[in-house]
């Protein structure tokens, strides 16, 4: 990818293009007002700027609107007075729900986060260049899992966005810091160098771990954007897990393959330093996503692809079956959780004897598949009755419309959290669907991902046992 000169390139004061006028706009906003900076840029959090008075233009004679980054507005809020500028200001956007598990049906087209140019590892003694600059990078080895477990760091404190702050950490608060930190590179990067430390592949071949990457050339402040691939929500691919920064802090939210906006043009990138060993590593067709062989399960197994299966099936709803785990011995409780995991597929008699197979394996590792539904777990009062399992997470989504999402709305009434129906509940699923679900999984002491408005086996299993 052409690195555009982020920090030198000047842009002309009498040229009306798109990129020359994002840039104007982003230079103003970082400079304090001293030194010529907008003043706008120390108001409010992103409010729209517009010169009223007709005399009040650009050397072009080109009045233009000015929208100040959020994180600016927040270092300097109350700074600006009402006379420093002759504006008139627009109502500020909805607020962002504080937890990460946030709504989908709020508005999430607007990745439109500046950020910073690449540079070192702030507070680790880095000095020179960044290694963006370098004719080959340098490659740190990790597995998916230690990239994963750095993205939930973040999330779990919740850093706020910024493209001119470091974390503890020393990695810049933006999006593409964040991807830095999680693959633990050298230097904090930019979307325009991030693609050098992977190998491009197919969205159809991501994995926990990867990269979901849009940088636009042209103008990298509009649209520019990466997301770290969390895994599969639904057997469909047409959601996934993803872990970002973004305005207002980092976030773990389902979200729609590839993003919000500019889907089409995100590109799926896999970290080269990927080790193939160690539980959640794999490089690619590495070793840890290969079936390990019926051998390594059953009576007697004891080792570490027994571990991660059981931590698998946890996560595909096989808590329940686990009082302590799991663990590198196999026992009855994995058993039972992967013959409930086979069964939610639909597979019976010796597909379902309990032991993985290769398609068992496949599934899991890919985050394909049914979850185990409540009843499958053996949790609730409903026992084996079909009308308590849980009939998965694609039913409840934005643009769904479906019974259950009714049954569902009128069991959250008959458990008091109908609370934010105006009307209703019905079939078509709504935003008042998720803040119910929400206020119900609170309840359960659940925060975070857990209580991001969305049902999962577990939601369903206490709502209506």
């Amino acid at each position: 990818m052409t690195v555009p000169a982020f920090e030198e390139y000047v842009p002309a004061v009498d040229c009306a293009c798109v990129g020359c006028a994002a840039r104007r706009r982003a230079a103003a906003g970082s400079l304090p007002v001293r030194d010529g900076g907008h003043p706008a840029a120390h108001g409010a959090r992103r409010v729209l700027v517009l010169a009223t008075a007709a005399g009040v233009v650009l050397s072009t004679g080109v009045a233009e609107a000015i929208e100040v980054p959020g994180d600016r507005a927040a270092e300097s809020a109350g700074s600006a007075r009402p006379d420093e500028v002759t504006a008139s200001v627009a109502a500020p956007e909805p607020t962002t729900p504080a937890e990460e598990g946030a709504s989908l049906d709020r508005d999430e087209a607007d990745p439109d986060s500046p950020q910073g140019a690449p540079g070192p590892v702030r507070g680790t003694g880095a000095a020179g260049p960044a290694s963006s600059t370098s004719t080959t990078p340098e490659l740190r080895r990790t597995t998916r899992t230690a990239i994963i477990n750095r993205a939930k760091k973040w999330v779990s404190a919740q850093v706020p966005y910024s493209m001119t702050k470091y974390w503890s950490d020393g990695y810049r608060q933006d999006c593409s810091g964040f991807v830095s930190m999680a693959w633990n590179l050298p230097s904090n990067e930019w979307t325009g160098s991030l693609a050098r430390y992977g190998t491009r592949i197919a969205r159809k071949d991501l994995q926990p771990g990867d990269i979901l990457l849009f940088h636009n050339p042209a103008d990298p402040s509009k649209g520019s954007h990466v997301t770290i691939f969390g895994g599969w929500t639904d057997y469909t691919h047409t959601h996934y897990t993803a872990y970002e920064q973004t305005k207002p802090h980092t976030r773990r939210q389902t979200t729609p393959m590839a993003y919000w906006s500019h889907s089409g043009d995100y590109v799926a990138y896999r970290y080269k330093g990927l080790d193939g060993g160690g539980s959640g590593g794999s490089g690619g067709s590495g070793s840890s996503t290969a079936f390990p062989g019926a051998s390594k399960f059953g009576s007697g197994a004891d080792n570490a692809h027994v571990t991660r299966l059981g931590q698998m099936l946890v996560e595909r709803g096989g808590r329940s079956f686990y009082t302590v785990g799991p663990g590198p011995v196999w026992g009855d409780a994995d058993r039972k959780a992967t013959q409930a995991f086979q069964k939610a597929q639909g597979w019976k008699g010796k597909e379902a004897d309990g032991i993985p197979g290769p398609d068992t394996w496949r599934l899991l590792t890919g985050g394909t598949g049914r979850d185990i539904s409540a009843a499958g777990a053996g949790g609730g009062n409903g026992g084996s009755n079909s009308n308590s399992e849980f009939p998965g997470r694609g039913l409840f989504r934005p643009g769904q419309s479906n019974s259950h999402v009714e049954r569902l709305g009128r069991q959250l009434v008959k458990k008091g959290y109908g609370a934010y129906y105006l009307s209703g509940p019905g079939p078509r699923w709504t935003e008042a669907d998720r803040r119910n679900v929400e206020a119900f999984q609170r309840a359960q002491g659940w925060r975070g991902a857990s209580a991001d408005g969305y049902p999962g086996p577990e939601t369903w299993r206490r709502l209506f046992a």
